[in-house]
This record gives C-alpha cells, sequence and structure tokens, in this order.
C-alpha cells in the first residue's frame, strides 16, 4: 500500500475572519486610556511622510502602521498618492469591579469590548495625587486581576446561556449527522465553561480547527488576543525601571503567558504628542528615549495576526492588510471585491528580493519574478500584481 500523505490540519485562528480588524483600548478609570487614545492617533509613529490620521468619532481612529518597507517603496516609486497601512482603534469607557453584573456602564462596557478583536490592557504604575485610582491605591497586579475576573465572569454568562440552548436540543436524541454536530458542539461549549470557572481565558488553550469553529461565535472577551501597556510615569519609563514592573512580568507569565507588555510613559507621549516632529524628537534625543507608540501598534498588528502585501507603481504606492495565511484570491478581494470572483492570476515578488536587486528591472532580468494560482498563500511583504477577467454584468 502507498504511504498515507501527511495531511497538514490548517489552523483556524480565534476570533472574527477578516482583515478590517479592530482593537480596543481597555482598563479600569483614571489609567490613562483616553489620553493614550489621543497620543496615538495624533502622534507621527515615525514615518516621514505626515499622513493625517482619521477620526471616525471621538472614541474611533485609525492609525496609521509604521513600516519602514513602506517607506522605502515610496521612496524608490516617488508615486503621485501614496496609501498606508492603517489599524482601527477604540477608546473603550473605563471598567468598574462588578461591570459584569451591570455595575458602572456594565453591559455597555462589555459589549463594546465584544466588537473588538484584540485588547489593549492599560495598567497604571504611577503615582498621582491628583488622579484618583477608583480602587484607592496604586496596585496594578489587583487591577490585572480584577479585569480579567470581570471578562471571564461575563463569558461565563454567554457560555451558559449558549449551552442551555445546545443541551435543549441535543436532549431530543437521535443519530442523525445534524445531531452529532449539535453534541459535539456542546463538548466544546462544556469544556469551554470548565476553564473559565477554573480561572483561565480561552484563548490560553490549542483548540482543534472544529472546536474554534464553536468558540468563534460566542464572541468570548478573553478568547481576544492582548497586549499589556504598563502606563509609568515619566521618568521611570526613561530608566525603564518600577518597582511594579517583574511583579507584572511575572504575573503575566502564570496568567497569560505569551502576552506581550510593553511600557509606556502615556504623560510623555501626551507631551511628545504636542510637538511638531522635529521637536519630539529633539526631546525624545536629549532624554535618551524614544515614544513607545510604534512598537504599541506594529505589536498589536502581529497579535492580530495581521500581515501586509503591496501594491507598486508610479502612480499609487499602497499597503493592504491582510490575515497572515489568506490565499491569493481573497487578497486580491481585498483590493475590490470582483477580483476575488474572477481572479486568474497573480504575479508576485517579495520586497526582500525587490530589496536585495535594487530595482524592479533586475527583479526581472534575474527571473524572480512568480506567477502563482488560486492556491498560493499570500506571504507578509509580497508586492502583487493581481490579473482578474472582466465581473458579471
Amino acid at each position: 500500500m502507498p504511504p498515507k500523505k501527511n495531511v497538514v490540519e490548517e489552523k483556524v485562528l480565534l476570533g472574527r475572519p477578516g482583515n478590517s480588524l479592530k482593537s480596543g483600548i481597555v482598563g479600569l478609570a483614571n489609567v490613562g486610556k483616553s489620553t493614550l487614545f489621543q497620543a496615538i492617533t495624533k502622534c507621527h509613529l515615525g514615518n516621514p511622510a505626515n499622513f493625517p490620521y482619521a477620526t471616525i468619532d471621538p472614541e474611533e481612529a485609525r492609525v496609521i502602521v509604521p513600516d519602514e518597507r513602506f517607506d522605502w517603496l515610496v521612496e524608490q516609486y516617488k508615486p503621485k498618492s501614496v496609501v498606508p497601512a492603517n489599524l482601527t482603534v477604540y477608546d473603550i469607557a473605563g471598567l468598574t469591579k462588578g461591570a459584569s453584573t451591570g455595575a458602572g456602564l456594565g453591559n455597555a462596557f462589555l459589549s463594546h469590548i465584544r466588537a473588538v478583536d484584540a485588547i489593549f490592557q492599560v495598567v497604571r504604575c504611577f503615582d498621582d495625587a491628583e488622579i484618583i485610582h477608583v480602587e484607592g491605591d496604586v496596585d496594578p497586579i489587583r487591577d490585572l486581576d480584577i479585569i480579567s475576573e470581570e471578562l471571564r465572569l461575563k463569558d461565563i454568562e454567554f457560555t451558559e446561556k449558549s449551552l442551555e440552548k445546545l443541551v435543549k436540543e441535543t436532549r431530543r436524541g437521535g443519530q442523525s449527522l445534524e445531531m452529532k454536530k449539535l453534541k459535539e458542539e456542546q463538548a466544546t461549549v462544556e469544556e469551554v465553561l470548565q476553564m473559565l470557572k477554573d480561572g483561565k481565558d480561552v484563548r490560553r488553550k490549542n483548540w482543534s480547527p472544529k472546536q474554534v469553529e464553536h468558540i468563534n461565535p460566542l464572541f468570548l472577551l478573553s478568547a481576544k488576543p492582548v497586549v499589556y501597556l504598563v502606563n509609568l510615569s515619566e521618568k521611570d519609563y526613561i530608566r525603564q525601571k518600577n518597582k511594579h514592573l517583574p511583579k507584572i512580568a511575572q504575573w503575566v507569565k502564570e496568567n497569560t503567558e505569551g502576552d506581550p507588555v510593553i511600557p509606556v510613559s502615556v504623560s510623555l507621549e501626551e507631551r511628545l504628542g504636542a510637538m511638531t516632529e522635529e521637536e519630539a524628537a529633539k526631546e525624545c534625543e536629549s532624554l535618551g528615549t524614544r515614544s513607545a507608540l510604534p512598537k504599541i501598534v506594529t505589536t498589536m498588528r502581529k497579535a492580530l495576526n495581521l500581515g501586509s502585501f503591496f501594491t507598486t507603481g508610479t502612480d499609487e504606492v499602497r499597503q493592504w492588510t491582510l490575515r497572515n495565511g489568506t490565499k491569493a484570491p481573497q487578497a486580491a478581494g481585498v483590493i475590490h471585491g470582483d477580483f476575488e470572483k474572477t481572479f486568474i492570476q497573480a504575479v508576485v515578488y517579495n520586497y526582500k528580493v525587490l530589496r536585495e536587486e535594487g530595482d524592479e528591472a533586475s527583479v526581472k532580468a534575474k527571473g524572480k519574478i512568480m506567477t502563482k494560482g488560486k492556491d498560493y498563500v499570500v506571504e507578509d511583504g509580497d508586492i502583487l500584481l493581481i490579473k482578474a477577467g472582466a465581473a458579471k454584468g
């Protein structure tokens, strides 16, 4: 008998499928969330060109993603129009202890978190007599415990409701294919519920693709990727030292190992945001520090498993966002919905190849341009030319 081929099961990600994913800034009241949101939406993010940011409403903005590959392509092609990638960020109202049972803004707050795909969790580590801490004193570990517990309690509520419905359906019994699927779904939801009751976040487990398909419709808060932002005083940020930092690192290791932790000084970012790009650069140089904002944006993009491909030319250089692992027709659909349906092929070479060879003509001359079909998985940094048929009227 011929040997069995190893079938690689495609990993299905927790969360909504799609490329236009959103991040929310979350934390207790008075930890620096809104100030960070204002700083992040007004900062220059290290781009040589001054792109305007787009505030959709006071709580939502699109932030430019800093990327030196894009900057280099713009320099190469000197196009008439440039369109960088962006990340949508929401400023979500402060959480309070008991939010899961309706305290503070309660359910409204938690529904706002349900609507985003990933969380920036701001934790306060600075003392300021003028900024009252809602819990009375500065204790980041207590704050981390409060937030993770509130999100889990809400998840338990969602999961129990879902399980109730499933149990009603599976009680009917029978051997149909539909019943088999319902029982599988019930088993997954029961496992999720137990995990939450054990005090663990849903994203901490490697679920099978089938299980992920059962979990995603629940829109669980503890399934979302988290980037922890530790808000330090300006002095502590510059010296990268604070008595709470080792404790936070230990808490993350024990509770949510692998989640990124980024120190930031929101007061410094606010100051830099009020300056011109040149003034901000000089200020950072004199202090021997740098803004944390570019790192915050690129880390969140990575946490969302987002990558980029580019379209280039003298008319326009544009950076497109897509989920890593996306195939060429779906990438074409990011450019225009019709292109996915009428996709013929993609002409591809990677940014790294272009950078090595110096220009497009050299890449062509060395035969490093590939023609790929529907099964091609787009790589981060690919430069694509999509060939598609005419859309049917």
